[in-house]
């Protein structure tokens, strides 16, 4: 399913810098995910952006679920 959801994101470097964007908008995952995160609703999300469908909202999570996959923690030792 994951999969199915992340062919929803896109990324081209013409369209908002090349930040990761949901296909046929100009809405980046960012800006989806810092709206989650300030507590607005899917159902608000979606009255305010009629473009995007619940399953995009989904995509986003998704990938940046991904994205924190990859991501490394090292410990720094005190010199």
């Amino acid at each position: 399913m994951r999969e199915n959801l992340l062919k929803r994101i896109v990324i081209d470097p013409n369209i908002m810098i090349g930040k990761p964007i949901i296909k046929g908008t100009r809405l980046t995952v960012e800006f989806v995910v810092e709206r989650l995160a300030q507590g607005w609703s899917q159902a608000e999300l979606l009255r305010n952006y009629p473009g995007i469908q619940p399953e995009d909202i989904l995509a986003c999570l998704a990938y940046a679920a991904y994205i924190m996959q990859s991501e490394q923690v090292y410990s720094l030792k005190a010199a």
